[in-house]
């Protein structure tokens, strides 16, 4: 794929002009050139250093020309391939194609049996890993809760090791600590295999530059050990418009930019080819509660804005969407999930993550999952957008049928109906109201008693048992490392 070519933008959702997309750029160029972004790692300014940055090692900054950020974006592959547990290609991330999973590092959960939101223990994440296991939809995983129940300094590593034991499904994570990336590394190639892990990554590690226009010593460490890995990372700036960026989204979106080209280059610095997903958090300040609400129109529309600079620059995209402030299952949070993943859709990010949160990206629901999931199949379906063929114009078909009769019984209905509808579970009402079944009852209901029952029957695929004993000796020798 052609680097910098407006050509390559989806021609669907496009909030940004050609125009627009050059003044962002050229303002982001701007401020690396002129400004600088502050790396606390010295390992890092090592780097960029030697790679024609200009550093200023007793402030931590660096300076980098638009030639340097060119010819690194154009070091970064245009396309990254997502595998599962088996090495089985599950998508590879380019063009239009979507994957979603649940939204990551919630430190609480909504409760299934009280409704209350409440810290999750290790059970709880246990099930959440198998729920979205069964679910269709949702083609990821995520580390997508943070344990109450084991000890802070192997919370990252743990996480993904659920994960692994539980699922078949390629993995989002991060890492908490810079001894915590080697570590997961090292429980990835236990599962695949050294070689493979290179050749079939089945994971993607979150990495945030600290908004305004710096990188602390654990993040920038991360992306340079996951490029030294060749581990896909997900560069993922959050500028707080009106707090830690502008007011306005167009300079929000500079910021962005910034950050995000900052990353690029440490990590083409660092290992030219290492694979990296454009990705972000940014959202808007609530002046008057003090809070980052995801589900904000603006914080959804700037989500789907760097992804058109994002692809612009030939990169895939990464957008935190479809997560809901709302504190419960209520319309707030339908609303706000539903605009976001659908924009996110039209928009053609390649990962979105989100599906499953509520209350500001804190807290994990089973419900919410699976509603969400029904959402994530529909804008899948929007994703297929229309086929149009001899076959589906059905002109002879009318033709047949009309003036005084059904299409019910025609094969030409009976071959297509299931290839043009998405079927949602019975957790979407479609019924009659004089039906009396289940599926009368209200959404959370139908979603809790389907949750339970994915849970009941659901068995997920199982390791090699060999496999798994040395995933085992590996975490065992991590918590006995931390006593």
């Amino acid at each position: 794929m052609a680097k910098f070519s407006f050509a390559n933008l989806p021609k669907r959702l496009r909030l940004l002009s050609n125009n627009d997309i050059d003044d962002i750029y050229a303002g982001a160029l701007e401020l690396l050139h002129k400004k600088g972004v502050k790396y606390h790692n010295s390992e890092a300014l090592r780097i960029l250093s030697s790679g024609g940055g200009d550093v200023n090692e007793r402030e931590m900054v660096a300076k980098l020309h638009e030639k340097i950020i060119k010819e690194c974006v154009m070091k970064a592959p245009s396309e990254v391939s997502l595998h599962d547990r088996n090495g089985k290609l599950e998508t590879v991330l380019r063009e239009n194609n979507i994957i979603f999973n649940p939204g990551s590092a919630a430190i609480n959960i909504l409760d299934v049996e009280s409704g209350e939101i409440r810290k999750p223990t290790s059970k709880d994440f246990i099930e959440f890993v198998r729920l979205t296991d069964a679910l269709d939809n949702i083609k990821a995983q995520s580390t997508a809760l943070v344990v109450s129940d084991v000890p802070e300094a192997i919370k990252d590593r743990y996480r993904l090791y659920i994960v692994l034991k539980n699922s078949t499904k390629p993995v989002i994570t991060g890492a908490f600590t810079i001894d915590g990336l080697h570590d997961m590394k090292k429980m990835l190639a236990v599962v695949l295999g050294e070689e493979e892990l290179v050749k079939k990554p089945m994971a993607i590690f979150d990495v945030c530059p600290t908004p305004p226009l710096k990188w602390s010593e654990l993040t920038s460490q991360n992306l340079i050990d996951c490029s030294n890995y060749r581990i896909p990372a997900e560069i993922l700036p959050m500028p707080l418009a009106g707090a830690l960026s502008p007011a306005t989204l167009a300079g929000t979106l500079v910021q962005h930019t910034a950050e995000a080209l900052s990353g690029i280059v440490l990590a083409q610095l660092t290992n030219p080819g290492a694979p990296l997903i454009y990705g972000g958090s940014p959202t808007i300040f609530e002046m008057r509660y003090a809070t980052t609400p995801m589900g904000a129109i603006e914080s959804v529309m700037l989500q789907c804005c760097y992804s058109e600079i994002g692809k612009y620059l030939g990169l895939p995209t990464h957008a935190y969407l479809g997560l809901s402030d709302s504190k419960t299952l209520d319309a707030q949070a339908g609303l706000e999930s539903g605009i976001g993943m659908i924009m996110g859709t039209l928009a053609g990010i390649n990962v979105i993550s989100g599906p499953g949160m509520l209350d500001f990206e804190s807290c994990q629901s089973f419900e919410k999952l699976i509603i969400d999931n029904e959402i994530c199949g529909q804008a899948l379906r929007l994703n297929q957008g229309v086929e149009v063929s001899k076959d589906t114009l059905a002109i002879e078909i009318i033709k047949t049928v009309a003036h005084d009769g059904h299409f019910l019984k025609e094969k030409h209905t009976i071959d297509w109906f299931e290839k043009e509808q998405y079927i949602p579970s019975l957790v979407l009402d479609r019924d009659r109201r004089s039906r009396k079944r289940y599926n009368s009852e209200e959404i959370c209901r139908r979603a809790n008693i389907h949750a339970k029952k994915l849970l009941a029957e659901h068995k997920p695929e199982p390791l090699d048992i060999d496999i798994e004993r040395k995933l085992d000796d590996l975490m065992k020798n991590i918590m006995d490392l931390q006593k």
